[in-house]
């Protein structure tokens, strides 16, 4: 009994660094219709998950033809878009709705 709660602790601990990792995904924050942080950057050659959390009561469209994503956030709510594996490059974004100010880039290294 001993050494199969031994076997499901060090289970748990390995998923939970696993878990863990996911922290590393990127997050982007809609404020006052901008994006914080305007400029990610991210490894190349690898998929990437970018949360995307719209503080607005109103809501934003996450728009990059570089990146090939289109993703309607509504107000107060998260949204999550996959992308890459990406070339090393610049690969700009806005939020469709409010361009003027709603601007960032996706950096690959």
């Amino acid at each position: 009994m001993q050494s199969t709660l031994v076997a499901f602790g060090m289970f748990a601990l390995f998923t939970a660094g696993a878990a863990s990792a996911r922290a590393d995904d990127y997050v982007l924050t809609i404020k006052e219709h901008r994006f914080t942080p305007a400029e990610i950057k991210v490894p190349a050659n690898q998929r990437v998950i970018i949360t995307i959390v719209n503080e607005d009561a109103t809501p934003e469209e996450f728009d990059s033809s570089a990146l090939k994503v289109e993703k309607v956030i509504a107000g107060k709510s998260n949204g999550v878009v996959r992308i890459g594996p990406l070339k090393p490059g610049h690969y700009p974004f806005v939020g469709e709705y409010h361009e003027a100010t709603a601007k960032g880039v996706v950096i690959a290294e």
